[in-house]
Order: structure tokens, then sequence, then C-alpha cells
């Protein structure tokens, strides 16, 4: 028992080192603070070994909050940019929508098909078979609009 304890510091920078690699196979971003935390703890137990199991368990704990709230503010002040931003916004994917009226729009309410499935939709009167497009989402129902056709838009 006396080897782990004189060897702790290293044993930290080892557990650093796997955190590290099991981010790399498995990304997410999470692991890489605990790496920090465990480097940081490897680095003080070389440096003071006296700390002791509890110390260097309070001092995991320290440094890994202290990396993930870093890492925290700094992702949300550098926001990872993404090739499809709506990818998982279902609502906000919807809108541009060519939608068909299946239940004719009467008082501003009836049901539209957006791919294979039926919404609520709120919107100007339409027949049914007429096309719309989805202009917002609002709670369960698509907002939607007439589509004008060329015959339909105002001349100026």
């Amino acid at each position: 028992m006396d080897w782990v304890s004189e060897q702790a510091g290293f044993i930290w920078l080892i557990i650093a080192a796997l955190f590290a690699i099991c981010e790399l196979l498995i990304p997410g971003v999470y692991l890489t603070f605990l790496a920090l935390g465990a480097a940081a703890t490897g680095i003080l137990a070389l440096i003071f070994p006296e700390l002791g199991a509890i110390g260097q368990f309070i001092s995991f704990a320290a440094w890994s909050t202290v990396a993930v709230l870093i890492g925290k503010r700094w992702y949300g002040a550098n926001p990872v940019p993404s090739s499809d931003p709506d990818l998982n916004n279902r609502a906000a994917r919807m809108i541009g929508q060519s939608v068909t009226v299946v239940e004719a729009i009467v008082g501003g309410t009836g049901r539209v098909r957006v791919g294979d499935g039926e919404w609520p939709a709120e919107g100007p009167d339409l027949a049914p078979g007429e096309k719309a497009r989805i202009v917002a989402v609002r709670g369960g129902a698509v907002v939607v609009d007439r589509i004008r056709t060329i015959s339909e838009t105002p001349t100026t």
C-alpha cells in the first residue's frame, strides 16, 4: 500500500491519460474535464505527497468542477458551428415547407398534411387540396399562409 501512496501522482496522471484516450475514442467532450481534473490532482500529488487519498479525491472533484465551469463558460461564449443548426429542432425545420390542406381552414383553424402526417393548422381560409406554406409553428399547430401563384401576385 505504501507503493501506491508513493506513486499516487503518477497514477493520477495515468488516469488523466486514460480519460483523454476515452474522450478521443468516444467523443462527447465530457471526459476532457475529468482528464483535466485528474491531471491537476496528479501534479498536486507529485508536489505534495502528504496530500493523502481523501485530499486527492477532494482535489479531483474540485479541479474537475472548475474545469467543467470554465468549459461551460467557454462553450457558451464560443458555440461550435454546425452545418445544420436546426437538426434537432423539428419546428424550425418545418418553416418554409409546402403543405396541402386536408381539412378546410375556416375561421383560422383546420388541418394540413406535413410529410406523412397531419397537423392542426392556423391561417387564412383555405379549401381542402389547396397548397400553403408553413410560416411558423405555435404550440402544437403550424401557422400557414396561402401560396400565391404568379397570376395572384400584385403588380406595382
